[in-house]
C-alpha cells in the first residue's frame, strides 16, 4: 500500500499526464455523437427536395414533413429508455457499438425509401441510436478520462455533434431555403449529393465506430462491477499508458473500493436515500430545464421565427453562420471547462440566454408586425419548404437584432448548458445508478423536445411569437438559481471523490 506521499504523487501524475490513448478511445466513442449530429439534422436540406419529388409516393405534405422531422425525437426518446438497460447489461462500450445496428438499418430504409413509412421507421432508427449513444457515451468518456482533462474530454460528444451536424449541411450544400422569401414554384433545391446518397454517406462514421471501438478497452468501473479485475487493470493500465501496473495501483485501488461499496444492485428503497436521488435529481432536472431553455424549437423553427420578425438571409448563409456560432461556443467551452469550472460556465450560459431571450421576446413584442396581403403570417404557414406570402422587407439596421440576439443564445447555450449537463450528468450519478439513470436522463430530456417542439407552434398562433421567449427567459432564471443552489463544482475531483461528497455532504471533497 503506497504512503501518503505515494499517493499524492501518483493521483497528480494522473491528473498531469493524460495519455494519448484515452484520447483515442474518446475518440472512438464520439464517433457515435458525430453521427447523431449528422442524423438530427438530414431532414434540413431533405424536406424541401421531398416536398418537390416526383414521385407521389415520397412527396411530403406539410403535416408529413412535420412528422418527418420530430418523428426524431420520439426515436431517441426510446434510445434512451434502452439504455437504461443496455447501459449495465451490455457495459458502456458494446451498448455503443450496438447503437450501429438501428443506425445502419434506420440510413439503409432512408436510402432505399419508395414510401413514407421507410422514411418515418429509417427516421426513428436512427433516432434511437441517438438517444442510446446519447446515455452511453458521456458515461463511458468520464469513466475512462483522468480527472484533469474529464472536462475537455466531456465537452467532446457534443463537438463530434456540432461537427456532424456541419458535415450534414457541407453535403446536402442546406438549402435552409428562406421561408421570407418567394420560390418559385417547381424550383429544384440543389445538393452536393442526392438526398439517398445523404442517407448512404451517414453509414461512413458508424461502421469506423465500430471499427473503432472494436479495439479499445472496456471502462475499467464497468468491469470491475462485473468481477473482472485483471481486465479492469489491463484497460486502466493501458489508458494511462503505463509501462507497469504498479503505475495505476493506486488509481486502480480507489475505483475498486469504491465499487466494493456498491457491488449489490439497487433496491428501490434505496432510492429514498439522499445519496441516491439527490445526483439523479439534479441531473434530471438539468437536462429538464436544459430543454426548456427553447434550443430545440429554436433551431427547429430558426428561418420562420426569422421571416416573421423581418430578418432575410441568404439560404447559403443560415446554417453556416449558426454551426459556425455552435462550434466555436462549443470549443471555448472545451478549452477552459476544467479551468474556469463548471458552475462559472453555467452561469455564464444562463445569463446569455436569459439576455438573448428576453431581447427577442422584446423585439417580436414592440416591433411592427409584418403583414401579407391576407392578413398577418403566422409561424404555422411557414414551414419547412416555400411560402405563397411575400416576404417581409427590413427596413433598419435594427432588424440585425433578431439575428444578433439568437446567435448569442445559441452561444450560450453551447458554452455551457449544451455540454456541461452531458458532463455532470456523467460525473454526479453514483456508479449503482448510472447506467440506469443516464438512459432516464436521456428519455426526459427527447420526450421535453418533443413537446416542445410540437406545441411551439400552437402557442406561438394562439399568443404571439413572443410569448415562448418570455417563457424561455423566465427558465433560464430558474436555472441561475438551480446552478447556484443544488449544482456542486465537479472540476479535478475523481469520480470516487464526486460520490464521496454526495455520501457525506463533505464539501471538503469538492475543494
Amino acid at each position: 500500500m503506497l504512503g501518503t506521499a505515494g499517493e499524492e504523487t501518483a493521483m497528480h501524475a494522473v491528473r498531469a499526464l493524460p495519455s494519448r490513448k484515452v484520447f483515442l478511445a474518446t475518440f472512438a466513442a464520439v464517433l457515435g455523437n458525430f453521427s447523431f449530429g449528422y442524423a438530427l439534422v438530414y431532414t434540413s436540406p431533405v424536406i424541401p427536395a421531398l416536398e418537390r419529388s416526383s414521385d407521389p409516393g415520397l412527396r411530403l405534405t406539410k403535416a408529413q414533413a412535420s412528422w418527418f422531422g420530430s418523428v426524431f425525437t420520439l426515436g431517441a426518446a426510446a434510445g434512451g429508455l434502452s439504455a437504461m438497460l443496455l447501459n449495465d447489461l451490455l457495459g458502456r462500450k458494446l451498448s455503443i457499438m450496438f447503437s450501429a445496428v438501428p443506425s445502419a438499418i434506420g440510413y439503409a430504409l432512408m436510402a432505399g425509401a419508395h414510401g413514407l413509412w421507410m422514411l418515418l421507421l429509417g427516421r426513428m432508427l436512427t433516432g434511437f441510436a441517438g438517444g442510446l449513444t446519447a446515455a452511453c457515451i458521456p458515461v463511458y468518456v468520464s469513466e475512462i478520462a483522468p480527472p484533469g482533462v474529464r472536462g475537455a474530454l466531456g465537452a467532446t460528444p457534443q463537438l463530434m455533434a456540432v461537427f456532424g451536424s456541419l458535415s450534414l449541411y457541407v453535403l446536402g450544400k442546406y438549402p435552409h431555403v428562406a421561408v421570407g422569401r418567394l420560390r418559385v414554384p417547381g424550383s429544384q433545391v440543389g445538393l452536393l449529393l442526392p438526398w439517398r446518397w445523404l442517407a448512404v454517406a451517414g453509414e461512413g462514421p458508424v461502421f469506423i465506430m465500430v471499427l473503432l471501438l472494436s479495439f479499445m478497452p472496456n471502462s475499467p468501473r464497468f468491469l470491475l462491477s462485473r468481477g473482472r479485475e485483471e481486465e479492469a487493470l489491463r484497460a486502466l493500465t493501458w489508458l494511462r499508458h503505463a509501462t507497469d501496473t504498479q503505475d495505476v495501483r493506486w488509481e486502480f485501488q480507489q475505483i475498486q473500493d469504491n465499487v466494493q461499496r456498491q457491488s449489490s444492485h439497487m433496491s428501490w428503497a434505496e432510492v429514498r436515500d439522499p445519496y441516491m436521488y439527490r445526483p439523479i435529481l439534479i441531473a434530471l432536472l438539468m437536462r429538464f430545464l436544459q430543454q426548456l431553455t427553447g434550443i430545440t424549437p429554436i433551431l427547429v423553427y430558426l428561418q420562420p421565427i426569422f421571416d416573421s420578425t423581418a430578418v432575410l438571409l441568404p439560404p447559403k448563409d443560415d446554417a453556416a453562420i449558426v454551426g459556425a456560432v455552435r462550434l466555436l461556443s462549443v470549443l471555448i467551452a472545451a478549452l477552459t471547462m476544467d479551468l474556469a469550472g463548471r458552475k462559472f460556465l453555467l452561469f455564464v450560459s444562463a445569463t446569455i440566454m436569459f439576455a438573448a431571450n428576453l431581447t427577442l421576446g422584446l423585439y417580436v413584442h414592440f416591433s411592427p408586425k409584418p403583414l401579407a396581403p391576407n392578413g398577418t403570417v403566422g409561424l404555422e404557414n411557414m414551414p419547412w419548404g416555400a411560402t405563397e406570402q411575400p416576404p417581409a422587407t427590413p427596413t433598419s439596421y435594427l432588424t440585425l437584432v433578431p439575428l444578433l440576439a439568437t446567435m448569442f443564445f445559441i452561444m450560450g447555450y453551447a458554452v455551457g448548458w449544451g455540454p456541461i449537463t452531458w458532463l455532470l450528468m456523467s460525473e454526479i450519478l453514483p456508479l449503482r445508478a448510472r447506467g440506469v439513470a443516464s438512459g432516464l436522463c436521456v428519455l426526459v430530456s427527447w420526450l421535453t423536445a418533443f413537446v416542445l417542439t410540437k406545441s411551439f407552434l400552437l402557442v406561438v398562433n394562439a399568443f404571439g411569437l413572443q410569448v415562448p421567449f418570455f417563457f424561455f427567459t423566465a427558465i433560464c432564471l430558474v436555472s441561475l438559481v438551480f446552478t447556484g443552489c443544488c449544482v456542486p463544482e465537479t472540476k479535478g475531483r475523481s469520480l470516487e471523490q464526486i460520490e464521496s461528497f454526495f455520501r457525506t455532504g463533505r464539501r471538503s471533497f469538492l475543494r
